[in-house]
């Protein structure tokens, strides 16, 4: 992010009260020190920065909401940074409408503001934050929070002002309305924001093929790792850390807390403690996505032997999954329902653990909507979701928008079936208990039908073994 707009190479700062104040971890500046703080400083360069890719896309998002709200003062606020403990907080993400609507992503500010002001025609539009506390003022060296003596090189309006193809102004500047239309605080704006996401733009796809691809590599990374997470007491451990690393080395971080469920962890749909160990003989679970520095992220689950060979009982639930995935998949193409893809995944699923003699009544029987179910004993959780700037994306869409809505070319989603038989769950044969299989795969829906855009990611049981005994 471009630094534009500091050329002074001095201050003239008066202590400050906490600049002097002796706490127990603040220790007051002696004169010596603020006397030579403002010297010995190298001008900046005052170079703008070209604007970047996504400002042009992100501007067409702006002209809807301005289209959706006429005359209305519509707010959409980046967010806060939120405590961790005590006086650290966590790494800050903005919210997903702010960046949506904005184009600023990882690089993007506490606090920060999207305003459009109506004028006749539409809007005026302002990106607000807080410009850098740079070498001009006291807090460049006496605040953690906003200092760059603390937190390093910090935007400057005019910088932002290029790079995101917005007028910019310095958050001092804002001030909130009684009839805002606040992010957050109107149905209709949230509903609308997650809406206009529900199909991507050409730079949405480009983000997402690079969050899979960089995923595939993480997942490359554990497969390639199996002997030494096997050694380790928390193999599970080893597994999100070797992810992250890679998240991290070449995108932004994870999209979401990754799952790495060895054995009967496998059964439990949101296990992220990952303190487990990965035993041979035993199947994991991994949920993971990258997420790169636009936000985009990827979201994949794959199941793999630990020992490098499914057993029989692990291969025929496996390949179940997988039918199940591979139904779904088929049963998607525009103008078909959503629900549609989860129906059809929830048919073979029903069909098998009945055929297996798992339920107490018929496959049909199961599947009738008011006084079926048994099946979901095994499968609680939907089959898709959408994916995007947030990992379930579009959640504030409504349910005739999403659910009930109609596949159109542009969306995202996942197709993820699973079956997990608990360790303690009696309604199984012994043979079963503590088996978790989930297949997650990132969909696009094009005009021509559905593209796996995680397809190069092992799927298959043969391809899995193959892909163990090739990297592990």
């Amino acid at each position: 992010m471009s630094t534009t707009g500091d050329t002074t190479s001095e201050i003239h700062a008066e202590p400050q009260a906490e600049a002097t104040a002796t706490t127990n971890r603040k220790q007051p500046f002696g004169r010596g020190f603020l006397d030579t703080i403002s010297t010995g400083w190298a001008n900046r360069p005052q170079s703008l920065p070209a604007q970047r890719e996504q400002a042009s896309f992100a501007a067409r998002r702006r002209e809807a909401v301005s289209a959706a709200f006429p005359g209305r003062r519509v707010v959409i606020p980046a967010g806060e940074q939120k405590q961790r403990s005590n006086d650290t907080d966590y790494a800050f993400r903005a919210h997903s409408a702010f960046s949506h609507l904005t184009g600023w992503g990882a690089d993007s500010e506490p606090g920060s503001v999207l305003v459009f002001e109506p004028r006749a025609g539409g809007h005026d539009v302002t990106l607000y934050f807080r410009e850098r506390a740079d070498r001009t003022t006291a807090e460049f060296y006496s605040d953690a929070s906003i200092g760059e003596f603390w937190i390093g090189p910090r935007p400057a309006l005019a910088g932002v002002a290029a790079d995101l193809g917005v007028a910019t102004a310095h958050i001092d500047h804002f001030a909130a309305g009684e009839d805002d239309v606040l992010l957050g605080e109107d149905d209709d704006l949230t509903r609308f924001v997650s809406e206009l996401r529900l199909t991507k733009d050409d730079y949405e796809l480009a983000q997402l093929r690079l969050a899979i691809a960089v995923t595939a590599d993480g997942f490359d990374d554990i497969v390639a790792n199996l002997p030494r997470i096997i050694e380790h007491p928390r193999g599970e451990r080893v597994v999100e850390g070797l992810f992250h690393q890679r998240a991290r080395n070449e995108g932004n971080g994870v999209g979401y807390d990754t799952i790495a469920a060895s054995g009967p962890h496998a059964c439990y749909l949101h296990w992220t403690r990952n303190d487990g160990a990965v035993v041979a003989g035993d199947l994991i679970l991994i949920d993971a996505g990258v997420e790169v520095d636009s936000l985009y992220t990827a979201d994949i689950t794959r199941t793999i032997p630990v020992s490098g060979r499914f057993t029989d009982i692990q291969r025929k639930i496996y390949e179940t999954v997988r039918e199940a995935a591979d139904a779904a998949f088929a049963a998607a193409r525009p103008g078909v329902t959503f629900r549609t893809v989860h129906e059809t995944a929830m048919s073979v699923i029903a069909a098998r653990v009945a055929e297996w003699g798992l339920l107490p009544v018929t496959a049909q029987e199961a599947l009738d909507a008011d006084a079926g179910g048994q099946h979901r004993r095994y499968m609680v959780h939907g089959t898709s979701h959408h994916l995007g700037i947030d990992v379930h994306d579009c959640a504030q869409a409504r349910r005739e928008m999403y659910y009930d809505g109609l596949l159109e070319p542009g969306m995202v989603f996942t197709i993820e079936p699973g079956l997990y038989f608990q360790i303690d769950d009696v309604t199984v044969p012994e043979e079963y208990r503590g088996i978790g299989v989930r297949i997650e795969d990132d969909i696009l829906m094009t005009a021509d039908g559905p593209v796996n855009l995680s397809a190069a990611i092992p799927r298959t049981a043969d391809e899995v073994e193959d892909w163990v005994a090739r990297l592990a």
